[in-house]
């Protein structure tokens, strides 16, 4: 969903799991959908941990605990690992997850979320691991991401750091510009190259 960003505060969902690849972000079988409808997408977020083969919901995945929700995942290192699938941004997205903070990125995974308007904010271990141990004492605790200044906060201790965003792709989530919409704002000086 095109969203402009600009300060985001939010409560968190801990993910404390490494390795997490794209297979459980959203399982291949998804993948032969012919809608790109968000809901679709985001009720099937994490399908196999999160609900039982008949359907129920998982009583102890995460995401089916009351105590936990808003609009930041915090996820153990290597997230998003594995295949290219777009799918798995979008299943992010569409559940609702604005920015995942983790202490490494798959690359493809990292780009996808960027293109899908989800922020990766990378950290470093140790604020990572402030972040769970936060989380886990007190699950309204609040982590603030302040995109102008690029920075994540963590409310509870005032610890904060600074993570890295292209400055383009900057420029188009704070605009809630995707690639084509960006080069629609360019089609006069496109033009006037043409006609060089």
């Amino acid at each position: 969903m095109k969203q402009k960003f600009d300060i985001i505060e939010s409560t968190c969902v801990p993910l404390p799991l490494e390795n997490v690849d794209t297979d459980q972000i959203i399982p291949a079988r998804f993948l032969k959908a012919t809608t790109r409808e968000e809901s679709f997408f985001g009720e099937n977020l994490f399908r196999d941990w999160r609900y039982n083969p008949d359907g129920t919901p998982k009583r102890d995945f995460v995401l089916n605990d009351p105590r936990y929700g808003g609009e930041i995942l915090v996820a153990g290192r290597n997230f998003g690992s594995g295949s290219s699938r777009e799918h798995a941004a979008w299943a992010i997205a569409g559940y609702g997850f604005k920015v995942v903070i983790s202490s490494f990125f798959a690359d493809i995974h990292k780009n996808n979320e960027l293109n899908n308007f989800v922020l990766p904010v990378v950290v470093t271990p140790e604020f990572l691991a402030e972040l769970f141990a936060t989380i886990d004492a007190d699950p309204k605790a609040k982590v603030r991401v302040d995109v102008p200044n690029q920075t994540v906060t963590n409310l509870a201790t005032g610890h904060s750091e600074s993570f890295e965003l292209n400055a383009y792709k900057k420029y188009c989530l704070m605009n809630a510009l995707d690639d084509i919409d960006y080069l629609l704002l360019q089609k006069e000086k496109i033009e006037a190259y043409e006609k060089k």
